[in-house]
């Protein structure tokens, strides 16, 4: 990149490595040194809480804010009823309203850590894009919007192409999703005098919509700027674990849970997320990337430290670090490990270990723990279990016992009244 940003915050991303592309950077850079500019990113309300997958875009919007800008969080109550294709092989479900809603109210939750809402000039607003979607009049939008997209131009975007040239069918609906996105800036533009949208880049086409729109109709001069689609160094996708999704709500995954995600970090990776979900310094980033051996788990447990303190609290980091070294370092058993809590009456005259590692969470199946059992990953009180036919009986369970699935995930199981 041959420009050199001098605002705050365009400098602070380029160098910990948010930035992707940018429609004109040194525009944008003109603007956020002349004043208070307000920034979007758009969410739909497709589940109950953001994940580790949007959390690269929530850091950016808190480095916007601490550099003097006003972040809007743009909730998809209107957006979510279509269903964005972006990159997807096949229709969004569809929820109800009332889905949407609770979905909105419990992603609410997780930004309120990460920014600071209210009335001050680069205090960050958080609206609903249902407020101008759903009074919409179909004739007067298409005449007035629709007018100004060319299906030529909608045919050759990547998301689009890609499900076409898969043969795979695209909806009306969806077709019409990139319209009301673009509409999304137009209006916000128009109503809170929005000067950038951010989001990553698989939005790029998007977000370029939405600023062609608004100079057509407004005649305004906006922005558009994408942070990189992450993968971790083995080509995984960023967010995703064993268990699935890692999810920044406390009650859809625990903050040890959360905790241990990143410190099962690869080597590799370790540098570049320090960079991107923490606040330490870049030499600090880089220092603690660069150490080898045994020396890179310090790093590991110091990005694991900071980004959970970020999301759910320095006294979650400190008793999810303490846990793991418990069981970890003494063998113990740790009082924040993942709990599963037997009944009596489910216990009956026992159950199979087979059973136990499943329903714990440490296999999705009972094929799956049967082969964690052949190939020795799984450990019963940190002793090999190595009889897949093994039944615990409620004996077993006078105390909490500690099932384990290789070095790194464990449970707790213990027996209720």
């Amino acid at each position: 990149m041959t420009y050199h940003p001098k605002s705050d915050f365009l400098r602070i991303i380029v160098e910990r490595g948010f930035l992707a592309d940018c429609t004109d950077l040194q525009s944008l850079d003109e603007a956020l040194i002349a004043g208070v500019v307000p920034a979007y990113i758009g969410y739909d309300a497709t589940a109950k809480s953001l994940h580790v997958g949007h959390l690269l875009n929530i850091m950016l919007l808190r480095w916007f804010q601490k550099c003097g800008g006003k972040p809007i969080t743009l909730m998809g109550g209107g957006t979510t009823k279509v269903g964005d294709p972006s990159f997807r092989s096949d229709e969004r479900p569809l929820l109800s309203p009332e889905a949407i809603d609770a979905n909105i109210a419990g992603m609410q939750g997780v930004f309120a850590k990460y920014l600071v809402y209210g009335d001050g000039a680069t205090d960050a607003l958080m609206r609903n894009n249902a407020e101008w979607l759903d009074g919409l009049n179909y004739l007067e939008f298409l005449r007035d919007i629709g007018r100004h997209f060319s299906i030529n131009r909608m045919l050759s975007f990547e998301s689009v192409k890609s499900r076409l040239d898969r043969e795979q069918s695209l909806s009306f609906l969806e077709f019409n999703y990139m319209i009301l996105q673009a509409y999304d800036f137009l209006e916000l533009n128009r109503r809170y005098g929005c000067l950038l949208q951010m989001g990553g880049s698989d939005q790029w086409g998007n977000i370029v919509n939405g600023v062609d729109l608004t100079r057509r109709v407004l005649d305004h001069e906006i922005y558009g700027l994408t942070t990189p689609l992450l993968t971790t160094s083995d080509g995984r996708k960023m967010g995703k674990s064993q268990g699935g999704a890692v999810w920044l709500n406390a009650e859809m995954l625990s903050p040890y849970e959360f905790w241990q995600f990143w410190r099962n970090t690869t080597d590799a990776d370790v540098g570049r997320f320090l960079k991107l979900y923490t606040e330490l310094p870049v030499e600090e980033c880089d220092r603690l990337g660069g150490l080898g051996g045994a020396e890179i788990n310090a790093a590991k447990i110091r990005l694991a430290n900071e980004v959970t303190a970020l999301c759910h609290g320095a006294e979650a980091a400190a008793a999810a670090e303490a846990t793991a070294r418990e069981v970890f370092e003494k063998g113990g058993i740790g009082e924040d490990l993942p709990t599963l809590s037997l009944s009596a009456g489910e216990l009956g005259e026992g159950i199979s270990i087979v059973q136990l590692i499943v329903r714990s969470g440490l296999a999705k199946s009972g094929k799956e723990a049967k082969r964690l059992i052949a190939e020795g990953g799984a450990r019963l009180d940190d002793a090999p279990v190595t009889d897949p036919g093994l039944t615990l009986d409620a004996g077993a369970f006078a105390a909490p016992v500690k099932l384990s699935a290789g070095k790194k995930r464990h449970a707790l199981v213990t027996l209720g009244s």
